[in-house]
C-alpha cells in the first residue's frame, strides 16, 4: 500500500501542509516574540489574532512593525485584517 500512488499523493499533501503550518506557527512566534521585546508583553486577544494570521499576513505585519512606534500602531494595523485575507 506504501507504494501506492495514490498513497504517496496523500502522503505528500500532508507533509506540504505540515510544512505550511510549521512555518505560520513559527513566523507568528518570532513576530510575537518581537513585538513583547518592544512593547511588553502582548494581551491575549493580539496575540490570538496574530497566530490566526496566514503567511502572507505574517510577512507583512513583520515588514510593517519596523514603523511601529506605540502599541496602538499594531492595534490599529490589526484592526482591518481577518485572518481570511
Amino acid at each position: 500500500m506504501q507504494e501506492s500512488v495514490i498513497y504517496q499523493d496523500i502522503l505528500q499533501k500532508g507533509e506540504k501542509k505540515g510544512e505550511q503550518r510549521g512555518r505560520q506557527q513559527g513566523e507568528a512566534t518570532l513576530i510575537i516574540r518581537l513585538l513583547t521585546g518592544r512593547f511588553g508583553v502582548l494581551n491575549l486577544e493580539v496575540e490570538q489574532k496574530i497566530n490566526s494570521l496566514s503567511t502572507n499576513q505574517l510577512e507583512d505585519l513583520g515588514d510593517a512593525l519596523l514603523d511601529f512606534s506605540r502599541l496602538d500602531d499594531l492595534n490599529n494595523y490589526l484592526v482591518p485584517i481577518s485572518p481570511d485575507n
